[in-house]
């Protein structure tokens, strides 16, 4: 497990946490977009430490949003990011079901119809999810590369 408040901290010295002295629910504490901020931060910092470049972050469309488009060599990445506070009902990888992954995939391919320079890269769909742990400031990312993939008709 690591540590939140430190890796937020190392980060971005700037960033503001609402952790006191003592122990606080980061995750449980923040609103839902806070929350999401944070885990998107997070999963793009553990992405850049893998050698994937920063293309494009919550990029929106009428149809959908994705979280963090990355460049993985000669792949582009979209991934998308789930934060969890339990896995009582399924895992942030499971919770993306196959309607949400077909919203990142039409937003996705409008991503490549408006930015041709990346039309011809192979792409991947990836999901990162982090679980918070026991003491609510730890927490595990699981990075699922090609977590699914556009079916063939």
């Amino acid at each position: 497990m690591l540590n939140l408040k430190t890796e937020l901290q190392s980060q971005d010295p700037q960033i503001k946490i609402g952790f006191q002295n003592r122990k606080m629910d980061f995750f449980r504490k923040n609103s839902k977009k806070e929350t999401g901020d944070s885990g998107e931060k997070l999963a793009q910092t553990k992405l850049k430490k893998h050698g994937l470049t920063l293309v494009n972050k919550n990029y929106r469309a009428k149809i959908g949003e994705i979280d963090l488009i990355m460049r993985d060599s000669d792949y582009i990445v979209f991934v998308e990011v789930r934060v969890r506070l339990n896995n009582r009902y399924a895992s942030g990888a499971e919770s993306v079901t196959y309607r949400k992954q077909q919203k990142i995939i039409k937003t996705a391919q409008l991503f490549l119809q408006q930015n041709p320079k990346y039309a011809d890269m192979p792409a991947r769909f990836d999901v990162v999810d982090i679980a918070s742990g026991n003491n609510m400031e730890e927490y595990r990312i699981d990075w699922i590369k090609n977590a699914f993939q556009i079916e063939s008709v």
